[in-house]
């Protein structure tokens, strides 16, 4: 079986970070009715996410970053 990831923000779609009500995103990138969230609110939790894996690097733009690799995700692609 082929591992699906999410489409928002790449996170691998295993039963415990999928949304039962989608199979495109993560329980991250969704609300309570499966929904994708704004594009504004999946930036800054890659963002919170990045500072947790770098905390030392303490120059980062970390919002910054988010919106670059949004960029190349499939839901995001043409809503620049």
């Amino acid at each position: 079986m082929d591992m699906k990831y999410c489409l928002s923000c790449g996170m691998p779609l295993s039963p415990e970070i999928s949304h039962q009500k989608t199979d495109k995103y993560c329980q991250y990138c969704t609300d309570e009715n499966g929904s994708l969230k704004s594009r504004e609110e999946c930036q800054a939790g890659i963002a919170q996410w990045l500072q947790s894996i770098t905390p030392e690097d303490k120059e980062a733009n970390y919002m910054k970053r988010a919106d670059h690799y949004l960029k190349s995700m499939p839901a995001w692609q043409n809503k620049i």
